[in-house]
C-alpha cells in the first residue's frame, strides 16, 4: 500500500499546521467583528448573512457537484470527491452558524415589523408565508435535508473505503438523484426566504434558479483551489494531471455562462414587463452608485472569465487556473454583496469595514472546518467506480502506475 491508502493528515502533515493557523485567524476575526456587533448590529447582520451565503453556497454547491458525479460518472469527479465530501460534512457547522441570522431577523426583514406590517397590503397578503414560526420551520427542514443528504452519502463513501462493496455505489446514485430534487426545492425556497424577502415586495421566479448557479460556481471554483493546493504536494503532485485541470475548468466556464444565462433572463423579464412592483430592486441599482457593482458583475463574473477560460492554456496549467479560481470566489462575494446590501442602503453605495473583516472571519472559520473533516478520510477514493477512468488519465500522460497500487 501506498500514501494513497493513509488518511490526509498523515500523507500531507502540514494539514494540521494550517488548521491551527486558519483557526487562529478566525478567533481573532470574530473577537473584531463582535466590536462591529456592538457598535452597529443591523450592518453586522448584512455582512454576516453576505458572507454565510457565500460559505453555505461552497457547501451546497459541493454537496450538488458530489450528486451529479454519483450521477454521470466521469473521471472528473474522482479527483475532487474528498475535497466535496470534507466540505459537504462541514453542514453541521454551517448550520449551528445559522443562528445569528435567526435571532437577528428583525433587524434584516421587515416583514417581522407587525406594524409595519398592518398598514402593507401586500406584506399583509404574504403574512401567512413570511411569518417568524414559519420562517424558522422551513430552516429547519432545508437544514434537516442537507445535512441528511451529507450524512448519509458521506457514511456510504467511508463504507466503500473500507468495504469496496459495489453495491454502495449503486445505493449513493439512487440517492442522489432524489438528493438533487430535494437540493434543488429547499436551496429555491431557501433563497426566497433569507435573500430575497429582505425586499419582501419585490420577486422573481427565477431568482433561486440564479441561486443555485452561483453555488455551483463557488464550489468549483473552490476545488480548483483545493486540488491545485493538494496537487503541489506528495503524493498528489504524480497523481493529478493536467486534464484534470482542463475538465475542472471546462465546468467552471460552463457555471459562469449558466450565471450569466440566468442574470440575464431575470433582467429582460422584468424589464419588459415594466411592472412597478419588480422594476424597482433594479431601480436602486442602477440608477445610484449601486451601478458600478452592477458593471464589475459584468465585466469580473462574466466577461472576464468567459474570455480566459476559452483558452486550453489556462485550464491546463493549475498556476493560471487558480488565478482565474481566486477571483470566481472574489466576485462571487461581490454578487452576493449586491444581492444583499442595497436593501439596506437604498440612496447609493455603502460599503463597511464588517463587509470585509466579516467574510474573512468566516471564510477561515469555514476553512480551518474544512481542513479538519479532510484529514480524517484516505487521500483519493480508491474504490470509486470511475477510479480506474481516472488511472488512465494518469498512466495516458506518463505517471507511473506503481505509485496508485
Amino acid at each position: 500500500m501506498t500514501q494513497l491508502t493513509q488518511t490526509a493528515d498523515v500523507a500531507i502533515p502540514e494539514l494540521a499546521g494550517l488548521q491551527r493557523r486558519l483557526f487562529v485567524a478566525g478567533g481573532v476575526g470574530a473577537a473584531v467583528s463582535l466590536v462591529g456587533l456592538l457598535v452597529d448590529l443591523r450592518q453586522f447582520l448584512q455582512s454576516y448573512l453576505m458572507a454565510y451565503m457565500l460559505c453555505l453556497g461552497v457547501t451546497l454547491g459541493c454537496l450538488a457537484l458530489g450528486m451529479i458525479h454519483q450521477l454521470s460518472g466521469g473521471a472528473w469527479g474522482v479527483v475532487i470527491r474528498r475535497p466535496i465530501g470534507a466540505a459537504t460534512r462541514v453542514l453541521p457547522v454551517m448550520t449551528l452558524m445559522f443562528l445569528p441570522i435567526a435571532l437577528g431577523m428583525t433587524r434584516l426583514y421587515v416583514w417581522t415589523n407587525a406594524d409595519l406590517v398592518a398598514h402593507d397590503e401586500v406584506l399583509q397578503h404574504k403574512h401567512l408565508y413570511l411569518n417568524i414560526p414559519f420562517f424558522l420551520i422551513r430552516a429547519a427542514i432545508y437544514f434537516l435535508v442537507w445535512n441528511g443528504l451529507s450524512y448519509l452519502l458521506n457514511s456510504w463513501s467511508l463504507e466503500q473505503d473500507r468495504t469496496a462493496d459495489p453495491r454502495l455505489a449503486r445505493r449513493m446514485q439512487i440517492l442522489s438523484g432524489g438528493g438533487l430534487v430535494a437540493y434543488g426545492v429547499t436551496i429555491t425556497f431557501a433563497s426566497f426566504d433569507w435573500m430575497m424577502s429582505l425586499e419582501p415586495h419585490w420577486f422573481s421566479t427565477i431568482y433561486g434558479v440564479l441561486i443555485m448557479g452561483g453555488q455551483g460556481l463557488s464550489a468549483l471554483a473552490f476545488l480548483i483551489v483545493a486540488l491545485v493546493w493538494l496537487s503541489r504536494r506528495p503524493p498528489l503532485d504524480r497523481i493529478i494531471v493536467p486534464a484534470h485541470f482542463h475538465d475542472l475548468g471546462n465546468l467552471m466556464l460552463a457555471f459562469v455562462m449558466l450565471w450569466a444565462y440566468f442574470s440575464f433572463s431575470q433582467y429582460l423579464i422584468i424589464w419588459s414587463g415594466n411592472l412597478p412592483a419588480e422594476i424597482a430592486w433594479y431601480l436602486h441599482r442602477l440608477q445610484t452608485g449601486w451601478r458600478a457593482v452592477g458593471l464589475t458583475l459584468i465585466l469580473c463574473h462574466f466577461a472576464a472569465p468567459f474570455v480566459v477560460l476559452l483558452s486550453r492554456r489556462v485550464k491546463r496549467q493549475p498556476d493560471l487556473l487558480i488565478k482565474v479560481a481566486v477571483g470566481v470566489l472574489i466576485v462571487r462575494l461581490i454578487d452576493l454583496f449586491w444581492l444583499i446590501a442595497p436593501e439596506f442602503h437604498q440612496t447609493g453605495i455603502s460599503v463597511s469595514w464588517m463587509d470585509i473583516v466579516v467574510p474573512l472571519t468566516f471564510g477561515s472559520i469555514w476553512l480551518g472546518c474544512f481542513i479538519w473533516q479532510m484529514r480524517g478520510r484516505a487521500i483519493l477514493p480508491l474504490h470509486d467506480p470511475q477510479f480506474d477512468e481516472a488511472l488512465g488519465r494518469i498512466i495516458e500522460r506518463g505517471a507511473p502506475p506503481r505509485t496508485v497500487h
